[in-house]
């Protein structure tokens, strides 16, 4: 199954790497050994050539930093500054990497392009994104995406919503790291765990540096490379003898899906589509946009974006399946088996294109992998540092010890990913049910704080939150060797897999427990049915005084510190804590002339507030 493209089948290859890294890595037509050393050492110094230059890119843009400020916005959001053209690459870069074109590849060569779903699947996920979440969360100045879920529901509800989404962070990375070191073990006979550990470290090196400055920059970077480097490669790959015509019908790289794989092969898309939204590596490029509207344009820029970038892996993948790899210098077995075909990209590079070609497509593609893990790890040590050891252990903790406990958790996170990658050979299973997780549970959740965040309170979450992560769980996993505890209609006895929709199930009975547990419990103690002292959680009747919930009057002689033309609510709880987005008297960066707001409403809002005196409004800090 080659439905994504972009990331369920990249760490296979690291599993079985060991076995036959070196049959595909010596060619036989080759019977001199100084000459098979020289193409190892042509092939490493094209590696540090390229991560020299991310490296070099990544210090560089750190110094942009804002000398001084080492505020949350500034590191985890590079100061809301990020400017439109390194903003559409960082945007497209928040899927399209290594494991993108590795995985896009991939699936054309085994299924055929009605699988490869990833480029449109997440498309179709930056558009809605766009559309549904960017503009109002930019608005509301938040700082993460978990923000306006302890909002509503509290920091420690919030605390829990947080380990699907860390879980799928760092284990993203760690399976792209495998993929990684797999590759250059095919390509230049390097020892897979030396590349691992030397990507991880650049990647965290730089990272700790410059924060989403050396993210963003190296991220412009990333992309030119594997645009470059696989267009220059093309040309001399599909003019080789041993490809076949594409245009014959001899050669179905289109593929199809079976009638009983439909509703399997929609679960999957919608998978994509929504189960793309609720990830902090999107969010941390919305949050760091100078505007809510710009933001939007950003998300459609890259949607677009996502879809130019996958024209060149697909040309690979359909130009690996015209080849007869037996008559090539490829000598591992034929037909292709798993572990090959998830190679099949420096597959290409290595038997299709000359030497002096493929260490530079090699180079380029393994620049942009190890690039493409720095968001990862920034994305979680984010969100730790401010969801997890801020507002639920240290409320009173300054911004520099924030930054700190960020940075630890750089290194925290990259040495994990790091002893992942190289030691666990179910990292792509975990991987795949934190993904999966992230669908079910943080999608309905996060739809309802950011639209409708009046129909949901801490109990409806906490109970969605089971419910979601049973029904996902018994639906099995069995790159986890996870038994299905209920097999749905439509089981495929043969393949062992499950061809009804049970995850987009999951996130629907998800989103219906929701709303359905949070309008009981309001309804039982509003009208006096249980006594608040039942209410555990204090979100319905029993909330402490310094909680200030939306929809409530102003007390005389508090100003709304934010507010445009009536359209935004109070502002309240995470997104009102620290750094420039504080509701203080300041001005929410979002609400600039260059928003959707005119230049004399928001000179009127910063002269009322000038006029107010220090009036700020309450947030969460009970809960």
């Amino acid at each position: 199954m080659g439905w994504d493209g972009e990331k369920r089948k990249l760490t296979r290859s690291a599993i079985s790497a060991p076995f036959h890294l070196t049959r595909l890595s010596v060619n036989p037509k080759s019977n001199s050994v100084t000459g098979y050393k020289m193409i190892n050492i042509a092939g490493i110094i094209s590696i540090i050539i390229f991560y020299v230059l991310i490296l070099g890119v990544g210090i560089w843009a750190g110094r942009k930093k804002e000398e001084g400020n080492d505020s949350e916005e500034e590191v985890m959001l590079a100061g809301r500054n990020i400017g439109l053209f390194v903003g559409i690459f960082t945007m497209t870069a928040t899927w399209v990497g290594g494991g993108y074109i590795n995985g896009t590849a991939e699936a054309i060569y085994t299924s055929g392009l009605v699988w490869c779903q990833a480029p449109f699947g997440y498309s179709l996920s930056l558009v809605f994104g766009g559309i549904f979440f960017a503009n109002k969360m930019r608005k509301q100045g938040y700082i993460t995406m978990l923000d306006p879920l302890q909002d509503s529901f509290g920091e420690r509800m919030g605390g829990l919503l947080f380990l699907p989404a860390l879980c799928g962070e760092v284990f993203w990375a760690a399976g792209i790291l495998a993929a990684l070191g797999a590759t250059l073990s095919v390509i230049i006979d390097m020892d897979h765990r030396t590349s691992v550990i030397f990507s991880a470290c650049v990647a965290v090196f730089y990272t700790l540096f410059g924060g989403l400055y050396a993210v963003a920059y190296t991220d412009v970077i990333q992309l030119f490379c594997i645009f470059i480097g696989l267009w220059m490669c093309i040309p001399f790959a599909w003019t080789n003898e041993h490809v076949q015509s594409l245009s014959g019908m001899d050669v179905d790289w289109i593929g199809s899906v079976k009638s009983e794989e439909l509703w399997f092969y929609i679960d999957y898309g919608l998978l994509l589509v929504f189960g793309g939204i609720p990830w902090q590596v999107y969010f941390q490029r919305v949050l760091s946009s100078k505007s809510a509207g710009r933001a939007q344009v950003l998300s459609y820029v890259a949607a677009f974006g996502c879809v130019l970038m996958a024209i060149p892996p697909v040309l690979i993948g359909a130009i690996a399946k015209g080849t007869a790899w037996n008559e090539t210098g490829y000598q591992g077995p034929y037909p292709l088996t798993v572990d090959e075909t998830s190679m099949i990209l420096p597959m290409v590079l290595q038997y299709l294109t000359p030497s002096f070609v493929s260490f530079f497509g090699l180079g380029a593609v393994s620049a942009a992998v190890m690039s493409s893990a720095d968001s990862s790890v920034l994305s979680a040590s984010s969100m730790f540092a401010r969801n997890v050891y801020k507002l639920i252990f240290r409320q009173k903790a300054s911004e520099m010890e924030i930054i700190w406990v960020m940075r630890v958790s750089i290194l925290i996170v990259g040495f994990l990913a790091t002893v992942m990658a190289l030691t666990i050979p179910s990292i792509y299973g975990l991987w795949s049910m934190c993904s999966d997780l992230v669908y079910v549970i943080l999608f309905p959740q996060l739809l309802m704080v950011v639209h409708f965040k009046e129909y949901c309170n801490t109990y409806g979450s906490l109970a969605a939150y089971i419910v979601a992560f049973l029904v996902r769980v018994s639906g099995g996993e069995s790159l986890m060797h996870l038994e299905p505890l209920i097999k749905y209609p439509g089981w495929d006895e043969a393949n062992q897999r499950q061809l009804f929709p049970f995850r987009t199930l999951a996130m629907g009975l998800s989103l219906l427990t929701l709303i359905g547990v949070s309008w009981w419990t309001k309804w039982v103690f509003e009208t006096g049915r249980l006594a608040p002292g039942y209410d555990f959680f204090h979100c319905v009747v029993n909330i402490p005084e310094d909680i200030q919930r939306v929809g409530d009057p102003i007390e005389e002689g508090e100003q709304m510190s934010v507010m445009a033309s009536g359209a935004m609510g109070k502002l309240y709880g995470a997104a009102t804590l620290v750094g420039k987005d504080e509701r203080n008297g300041r001005i929410n960066p979002a609400l600039e002339a260059d928003d959707d707001i005119p230049a004399a409403e928001v000179e009127r809002l910063r002269e009322s507030i000038g006029s107010g005196g220090g009036g700020q409004i309450r947030h969460q800090a009970g809960r």
